[in-house]
């Protein structure tokens, strides 16, 4: 049999530089789908006028979310049980599942909500100027940690549920970054939730734990400065703010997972695509922008069978947003490419750690994952965004931010009113896990 040659993976080699950057629980179709709905973009795979869920004889049809912020109770359900729910009877259990699991909530269409250029002003950008790809699907369709798991190793640990206390011992691809002597960092606001996945890593290696944006005695310098300086190491990994304790309750999370405000997770992305557009390091940097996991809302493409060492794990989740960004990349493209969080460690190791020809195993669903060398096709880099290209995205999230300020210094209640030192489950179990590290060893002020 001949062997298949990759023509795309010599695409690889014009980056020195990727950035990743992996929020929390949203759906293609909940913040990507309006590009073909209202957007004109025929050519992504969105959301279509007429598209319904049905549930106690009434349809539910797709439609624009008027709000930005959703309260606590409005956190669709997404363990393992619910998403079979969800994708049942052809992607068409979402609202009969939200009934059930969320009780409380008083709309039960609003997972069929959807999010449109107004309000992800940074998206609309990043889709017109750089590459959407519309066959991202999370990596098990389960919840947070099984998903961060498979993005980080390759593998979760048996469920498709997290513990309560996030803490796991599987080998990560930064194993492989070590061992070859590539340079990483992972930046975080907080502690890294590399620390919660990899024994390895519980403790020590300082140098390579930044904070994105703050600076401490242990920890200098951050993503921010390493960008501005062209000192990004071959990969960095960011962490959003799960929770930020220190300022009125977890206020400051930015990660999209509700009840986060999404203008939150824009303005973390676009600090972070700013930094980069500005660094001198932008002609050889990609940086990929996706989701853990769909979190209970609607999307409407049903997940499909993927190869994988464990047979309870042979189909993805559901489909998550993704951007990939680069001067490498074609304006306004769009990717039909199955892609899954395993790309991204493919993507690294094909990149920085190949030896005789071949990368390090790191099981079947690596081995036959697809890298983004597909999507790097231009022959010649692009130049930087000028600013005024995306000046309305800044303007936006300028807006925005007075909005919080305000309310906050007048203590008059934003559109949703909620309780801000009231922590959602993920919020509890990344505090649980930083316990746990913390009395190993990792000191305060080291992320």
């Amino acid at each position: 049999m001949k062997a298949v040659v990759d023509e795309t993976a010599a695409n690889l080699q014009k980056i020195e530089h990727i950035v990743v950057l992996m929020l929390e629980n949203r759906s293609f179709d909940h913040m990507l789908g309006y590009l073909s709905l209202e957007g004109g973009r025929s050519e992504v795979d969105g959301l279509k006028a007429g598209m319904s869920n049905k549930h106690k004889g009434n349809t539910y049809r797709v439609r624009h979310l008027q709000r930005t912020a959703l309260t606590k109770p409005e956190d669709p359900c997404h363990g393992g049980a619910c998403i079979a729910e969800q994708t049942s009877n052809g992607m068409g259990g979402f609202v009969s599942n939200f009934a059930k699991s969320r009780p409380d909530a008083p709309h039960v269409g609003l997972v069929m909500g959807y999010y449109n250029g107004s309000d992800l002003p940074v998206y609309d950008h990043l889709a017109r100027e750089f590459c959407v790809a519309d066959r991202w699907f999370s990596s098990v369709p389960g919840a947070t940690w099984p998903n961060r798991l498979y993005a980080v190793a390759g593998r979760a640990v048996g469920s498709k549920d997290g513990r309560r206390v996030p803490i796991y011992d599987v080998p990560s691809f930064v194993r492989h970054l070590e061992s070859h002597k590539v340079s990483w960092r992972w930046y975080s606001h907080d502690v890294g939730t590399l620390r919660f996945s990899d024994s390895e890593f519980y403790t020590g290696y300082f140098r390579r734990f930044a904070y994105f944006d703050r600076r401490s005695f242990l920890a200098p310098r951050n993503f921010l400065d390493d960008a501005k300086d062209g000192k990004l190491p071959a990969v960095s990994w960011i962490d959003p703010n799960f929770v930020d304790v220190s300022f009125i309750g977890p206020s400051g999370s930015n990660d999209d997972h509700p009840p986060s405000d999404i203008k939150a997770g824009q303005e973390l992305v676009l600090k972070v695509y700013s930094a980069l557009v500005k660094s001198p390091s932008w002609g050889k940097t990609v940086l990929v922008v996706t989701y853990d996991e769909h979190g209970g809302f609607y999307d409407h493409v049903p997940p499909p069978a993927a190869q994988d060492d464990r047979p309870a794990f042979r189909t993805y989740g559901v489909r998550v947003p993704a951007l990939v960004v680069s001067p490498w990349t074609e304006r306004g493209s769009v990717s039909n490419v199955t892609y899954d969080h395993t790309s991204i460690i493919k993507t690294i190791l094909q990149r920085f750690c190949v030896r005789n020809g071949q990368i390090p195993d790191m099981g079947a669903r690596v081995t036959h994952a697809n890298h983004l060398g597909a999507m790097l096709t231009l022959a010649k880099a692009r130049p930087p965004t000028p600013l005024q290209a995306y000046r309305d995205a800044v303007d936006r999230i300028t807006a925005w931010r007075a909005d919080v300020f305000r309310s906050r210094v007048l203590m008059e209640p934003l559109t949703v009113p909620a309780d801000p030192r009231e922590l959602n489950d993920l919020q509890q179990q990344v505090l649980a896990a930083k316990q746990f590290v913390r009395a190993r060893g990792l000191p305060e002020g080291q992320p």
